[in-house]
């Protein structure tokens, strides 16, 4: 997919709850590639701006533009075919207790039109080749050996391994990321920012990730994925830099986006409170 191509855009969108204004003509653009790392106090609309993302609810006004498409307009069947395209990681990886790994892996597979014929053509075959993605993506997160261990068993950094091996299942051009470090120990947390930079750079997927952690996106800004060597490596300036635009909400409203470099100039006191290291 080219770098140029629109993956999702939010043209003046507006959402309230009750007397709540959650989003305030909130607008902004990402392409094939790019990261957008969003910070914000709770509550401030982060959540309900992935979940606008995804189609999950409507906006009172304005657009959300996902693959070139209006989502707002678009029949509940046209939808779920286009949430086939999007992975998300919801907030403590978001697992189904009751499953094991690999059904918690397997589910998008299963449960989304667009993949169901997989599980339906050809018999054993079929059901094969959902086995081999699953295999595939918990061997991309490093926990193959896990398959048959319920959430419980696991610890929670391995938890949200196995919440980004099922965003990644499908294998798609956007992926969502709702606070992945929350709670983490910062060695594990670094451990997670390291398979979204491989996720990332290797499939050219385009990134938005909400954290309360500066440390985050200093990584998804400064870092990428060497397939070479399996290392993460400094991505260096100029046409080696990597794509990463930084949003800052606050009630509702984006009151700041831009580079690193422009976010750790802000003088803005509300800004300065995601831009420095040690912010939390």
């Amino acid at each position: 997919m080219s770098d140029d191509t629109s993956i999702v855009r939010f043209e003046d969108v507006s959402i309230s709850f009750g007397d709540t204004l959650a989003l305030d003509r909130l607008s902004f653009e990402i392409h094939a590639g790019e990261t957008c790392v969003v910070f914000g106090a709770a509550g401030s609309g982060k959540t309900v701006m992935l979940k606008l993302a995804l189609g999950l609810i409507q906006p009172d006004s304005g657009r959300v533009i996902l693959f070139d498409k209006d989502i707002a307009t678009m029949a509940e069947q046209d939808l779920l075919d286009i949430r086939a395209r999007v992975g998300i990681l919801f907030q403590e990886g978001g697992l189904f207790d009751s499953m094991t790994v690999a059904e918690n892996v397997a589910y998008p597979l299963e449960n989304q039109p667009a993949f169901q014929a997989l599980g339906h053509a050809n018999g054993s075959g079929a059901a094969r080749s959902i086995d081999e993605r699953v295999h595939e993506s918990l061997r991309f997160v490093e926990l193959e050996a896990t398959v048959d261990k319920f959430p419980s068993e696991l610890s929670g950094g391995m938890r949200r391994r196995v919440g980004i091996a099922r965003a990644v299942v499908t294998e798609p051009a956007l992926v969502l990321y709702d606070s992945p470090t929350a709670g983490l120990d910062p060695i594990t947390a670094n451990t997670i920012v390291a398979l979204i930079l491989k996720e990332r750079d290797l499939r050219n997927t385009a990134t938005i990730m909400v954290t309360h952690r500066y440390q985050d996106g200093q990584w998804m800004a400064n870092f990428r994925y060497n397939p070479n060597n399996g290392a993460i490596e400094p991505a260096g300036g100029g046409d080696n830099g990597v794509k990463t635009r930084f949003l800052v909400m606050n009630q509702g409203k984006l009151v700041f986006e831009g580079s690193e470099t422009e976010l750790l100039a802000s003088q803005d006191p509300y800004v300065q409170k995601f831009s420095r290291p040690g912010a939390s």
